[in-house]
């Protein structure tokens, strides 16, 4: 493992470890963008995102569409609309599926019979071990590499469709660690071709047990209106009402819809700007 600098052209710096190892889930590549300017002498707010290949831009034009993570935030900060940070870029696997599913809201729950999803959610889920690495192995050393804020009130996560879902989980297992979260089209369903409800209560009964209080945490939610996104303001109007029974308001939590968006790292580098402003505002706690 070693990290390699690669300027961005006035758009920071990446720092990539290839093959990052851990005792729980697979290896994988993790990226390190690093703002212009930044000094060890400063210390900085840090942003972990999923999905790590698909958030900055590249000049290698085999890639896809990204989210420009990197030209978004560079933009923020040269107009001191947000404090400086560092974002870690952690890439996918194909074991994503199992990753970002979260285990602990159908942990205690018989799985009916004949319920397929039920079954590949609890049989296959491998959210905690992911969940470990995150906070055990990753965060340490990058706040050992780096110089970092590390408390929770400067220690973001963000992520879109299933890595929406596995965000608000993290701050919901790990409120001590992460002090925001932005999920961007959240996928609720969690199936594609099959969406049980039964699922998506059990989701929300989790959530009102273990929602942080807004006191001390920021979440951001946004879907689109197209393709995936179409699927999503039934699911997220019910997780919008359990914030409001929990006390959330506009100074701790937003919810957000943006007409003909839709399921792709186009429409998430289009608005990412709403949700960096919303966690890394100077005058965000």
């Amino acid at each position: 493992m070693h990290g390699i600098g690669q300027p961005e052209n006035n758009h920071g710096t990446i720092r990539r470890f290839n093959d990052f190892r851990s005792l729980y889930v697979q290896a994988r590549n993790i990226d390190v963008w690093l703002p212009d300017h930044y000094h060890p002498r400063n210390s900085y707010a840090v942003l972990y995102m999923h999905d790590g290949q698909n958030i900055f831009e590249s000049a290698d034009p085999f890639q896809p569409i990204s989210w420009k993570v990197d030209i978004t935030l560079s933009d923020l900060i040269r107009h001191h609309k947000i404090r400086p940070c560092i974002v870690v870029g952690i890439w996918n696997t194909e074991k994503r599926f199992q990753e970002f599913t979260p285990y602990k809201p159908f942990r205690d729950h018989v799985p009916p019979n004949g319920d397929i999803m039920f079954h590949e959610v609890m049989n296959n889920s491998i959210s905690e071990e992911y969940l470990k690495f995150l906070v055990l192995e990753l965060k340490p050393f990058i706040d050992a590499t780096f110089s970092t804020l590390s408390d929770r009130d400067h220690t973001f996560i963000a992520g879109s469709s299933m890595g929406g879902l596995i965000s608000v989980y993290a701050l919901c297992e790990y409120p001590d660690i992460f002090g925001g979260a932005a999920c961007l089209s959240t996928h609720w369903p969690l199936g594609i071709m099959q969406s049980d409800p039964r699922l998506f209560n059990i989701i929300i009964s989790y959530l009102k047990v273990k929602l942080p209080p807004p006191s001390t945490h920021r979440i951001y939610f946004d879907h689109g209106t197209e393709m995936l996104d179409s699927l999503y303001p039934f699911f997220q109007s019910q997780v919008d009402r359990v914030l409001l029974e929990k006390g959330y308001s506009e100074q701790s939590w937003t919810s957000r819809i943006f007409e003909g968006h839709d399921h792709s790292e186009l429409s998430w580098q289009q608005r990412f700007h709403i949700p960096a402003t919303f966690l890394l505002t100077n005058n965000s706690r």
